[in-house]
């Protein structure tokens, strides 16, 4: 019996193509405290890329002067990428949302990685990165849009 193989993430050149061709991020577990790195994320990809920027935190109802939304299945459309900041335990639930919404991309931030999860999402037909952050990847691969 052979072993399957191991999961792996976009190359480089496919991460600068997702990040150029994606039109909307929804960053889920986004903070209002300022330390939190979901909250400098969020920031960085209103100010600083052409996307629109949903937020997903069932505790908040405004942030940044945007609308924030309860869950994945209230955002205005599929979004090209969920970004997730969430705890391990609840990637699961975050992973079976993406999938259900139609979206293309499942982003788990840095210290995030589950390659069942990953297999789940990939053979539902999205891309999956994870443990990567977005804002890094965006600066290093396509810089500030601004």
């Amino acid at each position: 019996m052979s072993e399957q193989p191991k999961w792996t993430g976009p190359t480089r050149p496919e991460l600068r193509g997702l990040l150029r061709d994606a039109r909307t991020v929804a960053v889920v577990g986004v903070s209002d405290k300022p330390a939190r790195p979901s909250h400098g994320v969020a920031a960085y990809l209103i100010e600083h890329t052409h996307y629109e920027v949903w937020l997903v935190n069932p505790h908040l109802t405004t942030l940044f002067g945007r609308t924030v939304y309860p869950s994945l299945a209230a955002l205005p459309s599929a979004p090209d990428i969920v970004d997730v900041f969430r705890r391990s335990s609840e990637l699961p639930g975050i992973t079976d949302e993406a999938i259900a919404v139609g979206a293309n991309t499942l982003w788990f931030q840095l210290g995030l990685y589950d390659e069942r999860l990953a297999t789940a999402a990939t053979s539902a037909g999205l891309t999956v990165v994870m443990d990567r952050c977005l804002k890094v990847e965006h600066r290093a691969l396509l810089g500030p849009a601004d």
